[in-house]
């Protein structure tokens, strides 16, 4: 439970910076981030096919 509120505390900080920042700036952080993530993902991909392949 206290995950959840701090998650949605950190949720609200991200959402009101995000509101006064520049919309081009706001563009690029959200591109980044969904990179980030993408590489996230298919990095665990490959690690969980490599795994069970073992």
């Amino acid at each position: 439970m206290l995950f959840l509120v701090a998650a949605l505390m950190l949720l609200g900080v991200t959402l009101g910076a995000v509101a006064h920042a520049p919309l081009g700036f706001s563009v690029v952080a959200a591109v980044v981030i969904a990179a980030w993530l993408g590489v996230f993902a298919l990095r665990e991909r490959h690690a969980r096919r490599r795994d069970a392949s073992h």
